[in-house]
């Protein structure tokens, strides 16, 4: 037991929030092949551990609607980026900021249309074991790219984004 106070500092460290991202080499895989993957282990775990079961029909249909509220956020937020012809790619050095749009009411839109599929996902099916996956995909994506993004936005932008972070929420 001793030594593993001595070893919790580093873990610590290690884990921190504040590590840098780039360590954790995880931000090579981009945003969309996790919510893929999360939408596989939603189904995974419903179907192997269906358990209690939280929304049965015809209430599971409710679903529907942050499921297609995700879809149309995605859609709104890719189409601002085009329009403004700036890439979409995480860390990608941005080009302009963009404001507009579902970028009034989330600075991370397509990670918040990400969220509500999943949730309309996990609705759809019913079972309460999946919500886990979802609740892990928004800290994931928080701590792994959010958070990159933000730094460097402010680093590219300077005072225009904190001005535009001061009067829009991080996800909602």
């Amino acid at each position: 037991m001793p030594g593993c106070v001595s070893i919790l500092p580093q873990l610590i460290a290690y884990i921190s929030l504040e590590r840098k991202v780039a360590d954790l080499k995880l931000i090579k895989i981009i945003p969309p092949v996790y919510f893929f993957l999360s939408i596989v282990i939603i189904v995974f775990l419903h179907s192997l551990l269906p358990g209690i079961r939280v929304l049965s029909f015809p209430w599971n249909l409710i679903g529907s609607i942050p499921l297609g509220l995700g879809i149309v956020i995605n859609l709104m937020a890719d189409r601002a980026f085009k329009k403004h012809n700036t890439g979409v790619k995480p860390l990608e050095k941005p080009t302009v900021l963009v404001t507009e749009g579902v970028f009034r009411i989330s600075r991370h839109p397509m990670y918040l249309g990400f969220a509500l599929i999943l949730l309309g996902i996990v609705m759809l099916l019913g079972s309460l074991v999946p919500y886990v996956v979802v609740v892990g995909f928004v800290i994931f994506m928080d701590i792994v790219f959010v958070r990159a993004e933000e730094k460097k936005l402010e680093e590219t932008f300077g005072e225009a984004w904190l001005k535009y972070k001061r009067t829009v929420r991080r996800w909602l």
